[in-house]
């Protein structure tokens, strides 16, 4: 059998993809990437740090971020790359890239599994530092098998969360992006009057501004919260996927940032309210502290904060599943066909993510451990060693000293805080047992 003439392609051309997105799609998805179940945790990290040091940190990490997404936008454009693991097997080889995918792999899932606990805290109660706390079918329908958390989790997965991943397109999801945003104001705004009206009652709980230092809880214990604030703005795993659909990728600078300043005053706000309202009493997830009120209003209030939010991360979930399916195909089927081509594999992988989530959050009922993780590792990992260790690798010559500088402290000081965070979690944890 003779070759095929040198001339004609053995495949044929791929489709040019297509770049549809606005700014402001790029902003909602952002935004919607970035404020999932960390919100949750922020004010619990308030009552950790004390009011004055936690806001300063908020700060400074967005302050971070923007320049990790910067850096990391910048070395994407001057290489051949268009994915973030491709990024970093550009600048360290076969390593950097599956070091990547498996670290966007472990902050995605964990996301995932934490979204579903949360859900299922809404919809089902939880208990947590001795105390039940009951969900909204439970206070409206009493208890009943139907409203288990085991099977009001597995509802939302099978009728809303399944069909919502379904979508092959970041861009597709911009509609439902902007009612999560929106639901995410809803939430906030509501805590906010229910703390502003706390304040004028003068029924507010007694906060801090600064740390509480004693016998039981040291200087180092503070670092704990750091990861959650890590994590609550880790989102660089969707940056290329929603900068290939920008008509100018150089737009997704002006995008994040609009993000980042958004998140912040959502986390500011939220942050500052929550911990007026529930005080000392706050739980790691503040949803479970919006299931007790004295009057039918206040009952209503809470029953409206709880679901909207709920529904806000029904709506963040499959935003998640992009990147997690695409390493996921990338890492360990690099030679087939891609999930845009491929159904089988496309409802396999996507099956698989949510039969193995679903037994996470039933399994591990605490978002709090599930963040200090993430935000020790693979989350610390993806929004700043990374990006720092790209910019001083400086494959293609561009990173300016200033540069570098900055990428090495920003790598020195996500190295630090999450070796303290992860030694005081396992001292904790041990002390715990004895």
């Amino acid at each position: 059998m003779s070759p095929a003439p040198e001339q004609v392609p053995l495949l044929p051309p791929a489709k040019p993809s297509i770049k549809t997105a606005s700014v402001s799609g790029a902003v909602f998805n952002v935004s919607t990437s970035i404020i999932g179940a960390g919100i949750m945790s922020i004010p619990f990290a308030l009552k950790v740090l004390g009011i004055i040091p936690a806001l300063v940190l908020i700060v400074f990490v967005a302050f971070l971020t923007d320049i990790s997404v910067e850096l990391l936008l910048r070395f994407t454009h001057s290489g051949d790359s268009t994915t973030y693991a491709g990024v970093m097997k550009e600048s360290f080889g076969p390593i950097g890239s599956i070091t990547t995918q498996v670290c966007i792999m472990i902050t995605n899932l964990g996301c995932l599994i934490m979204y579903q606990i949360i859900i299922g805290d809404v919809l089902s109660g939880n208990k947590e530092g001795g105390k039940v706390h009951i969900g909204v079918l439970q206070e409206w329908f009493g208890h009943h098998w139907w409203n288990t958390r085991e099977f009001s989790i597995l509802f939302t997965l099978v009728f809303i969360l399944f069909p919502l991943v379904l979508f092959r397109r970041v861009d597709s999801l911009r509609f439902s992006s902007f009612i999560s945003v929106v639901l995410a104001v809803v939430f906030i705004g509501i805590s906010s009057v229910m703390a502003i009206m706390a304040i004028v009652e003068g029924k507010t709980k007694s906060t801090r501004l600064v740390p509480e230092i004693d016998e039981e809880t040291s200087f180092f214990n503070l670092f704990t919260a750091v990861p959650v604030l890590v994590t609550s703005f880790c989102f660089h795993f969707n940056v290329h996927p929603i900068s290939s659909e920008l008509h100018k990728p150089s737009n997704m600078t002006t995008a994040v940032r609009i993000a980042l300043l958004l998140c912040a005053i959502f986390y500011f706000t939220i942050g500052i309210f929550g911990y007026l309202l529930f005080g000392d009493s706050l739980m790691s997830d503040i949803l479970m502290n919006f299931d007790e009120s004295g009057d039918t209003t206040g009952a209503l209030l809470n029953d409206v904060v709880r679901l909207s939010y709920a529904v806000h991360l029904m709506l963040v979930f499959p935003l998640l599943n992009f990147p997690l399916r695409s390493n996921i195909m990338e890492l360990f089927f690099p030679k087939k066909a891609s999930l845009g081509t491929d159904q089988r594999r496309f409802l396999g992988i996507t099956t698989a993510l949510l039969v193995f989530s679903y037994l996470a959050a039933i399994a591990f009922p605490n978002i709090w451990y599930i963040f200090q993780f993430m935000g020790s590792t693979s989350a610390a990992c993806l929004a700043f060693i990374f990006p720092g260790a790209i910019a001083l690798r400086d494959v293609n010559g561009i990173a300016t000293k200033k540069d570098k500088v900055v990428a090495l402290g920003m790598v020195i000081l996500a190295l630090g805080t999450s070796i303290v965070a992860i030694s005081i979690n396992i001292n904790n944890a041990l002390k715990s047992k004895n």
